[in-house]
């Protein structure tokens, strides 16, 4: 019998492998000699090792998640328990055990790890939701909706968290985008029908220009050309392609009646022009009789030079604010010196200023007379109060006769 350090082979061929337990069989070679026996089950031990291995470094680099790392360790323990082999077995149970605290280490990593993405996840599920919300309680319908899929791509790329949170957050984040979502459909109908009122009104606006473009009644389609633009504007808008093609008739109607309108406009101004320049002259003549020295004579002169002004006729569109500013001058200057001049001969005023003066000299005479009947009695007390009150009267007196001579 051909003995080794963890194995023998019995006289039968028969190999054994040394355990704590004591010794198993592993198998038997009776056709090989015990040397060719022992070294076929030594290198079975040797492949055994190599796995043994080869699995601790990569438990060890992490290479593994801990679950396929366990069943692996598990795998192979059981291999080796009954491996069919020659060598250290119980080393290498060993190397598989020290892995065991690994692994430990390893999901409490994990664990934390995948505590820190919850957490990280949650935030950001929760900054979404936040987000998903602000849009849809806010009027942004041309680029809202690309946003909100914008945040459903970032949801989708974030981890689940725990099933309540999770679902109570999506909850929060579809609820936003339905809200929205109908909102802007609601928008956009409404906006569809007010499109629809306004292109209604703008076709009948259109018509009507068109309709007005050929008049010659100036004035009048004037100002119904400004009416139709405030109606226009207060429609609001129409379909965008619509819209551009009424505005484009709309306009061409005002433009074809206003461009004839300035060219008779401009026609009337060139037959215009000899008076103003009759007017201009009147002008001169008027302001000539500026300062007003005689009224009389500047009102009489002024009535000619007005008769005269309106036989002139009229003027061009651009003089007429500048012609009549000046003529209007001269009239007021002339009606300032008119109204001053009433002022001082104000009849009424005059009779008033009159009989003040007459009252005041009655009161004093009569004052005079009290004071002369004062002396004689020797009443000194009497006589001062008379002829302070008559030093009074005569002041008054004094302002009177010159206010009634003001109104001569």
């Amino acid at each position: 019998m051909t003995a080794s350090e963890w194995g023998r082979v019995a006289d039968d061929g028969t190999v054994y492998v040394k355990t704590a337990d004591g010794e198993r069989s592993v198998g038997q070679m009776p056709d090989a000699t015990p040397e060719e026996a022992m070294e076929f089950y030594t290198r079975r031990y040797e492949a055994l090792a190599v796995t043994v291995d080869l699995l601790h470094k990569r438990v060890l680099s992490g290479v593994l998640s801990p679950d396929e790392a366990a069943h692996a360790i598990k795998t192979l323990r059981e291999q080796v328990s009954d491996a069919h082999a020659v060598g250290d077995l119980a080393q290498l149970g060993a190397r598989l055990d020290e892995l065991g605290p690994v692994l430990a280490a390893q999901r409490e990593a994990r664990r934390t790890e995948k505590a820190k993405r919850s957490t990280e996840a949650r935030e950001e599920k929760e900054k979404l939701a936040a987000a998903a919300e602000a849009i849809a309680h806010g009027t942004d319908w041309k680029h809202g909706a690309n946003k909100l899929r914008d945040l459903l791509e970032q949801w989708k790329k974030l981890p689940r968290i725990e099933k309540a949170a999770d679902d109570a957050l999506w909850k929060r984040f579809s609820s936003a985008r339905s809200t929205y979502t109908k909102a802007r459909k609601v928008h956009f109908a409404e906006m569809d029908e007010k499109g629809e009122a306004a292109r209604i009104v703008k076709e009948r606006l259109a018509k009507e220009a068109e309709a007005l473009a050929t008049s010659t009644d100036w004035g009048p389609t004037a100002g119904r050309y400004r009416d139709m633009m405030r109606q226009w504007k207060a429609a609001g808008s129409a379909p965008k392609g619509v819209d551009d093609e009424l505005w484009k008739r709309f306009r061409g109607a005002q433009d074809i009646f206003f461009t004839a309108r300035d060219e008779a406009n401009a026609a009337l101004d060139a037959e215009f022009a000899a008076n103003a320049v009759v007017k201009e002259q009147l002008i001169v003549e008027a302001e000539a009789l500026l300062p007003v020295t005689d009224l009389t004579a500047a009102k009489a002169a002024f009535r000619d030079l007005a008769d005269r002004w309106d036989e002139a006729g009229k003027v061009p569109r651009d003089r007429i604010k500048e012609l009549e500013g000046r003529m209007r001058a001269v009239e007021q200057e002339i009606r300032k010196v008119e109204d001053e001049q009433w002022k001082r001969t104000d009849p009424e005023k005059s009779a008033r200023a009159d009989d003040m003066v007459s009252k005041l000299e009655t009161a004093i005479a009569d004052l005079e007379a009290k004071l002369e009947k004062a002396r004689a009695a020797g009443d000194d007390k009497r006589i001062r109060e008379l002829e302070e009150n008559l030093e009074g009267r005569r002041g008054f007196l004094e302002m009177a006769k010159r206010a009634s001579a003001d109104y001569r």
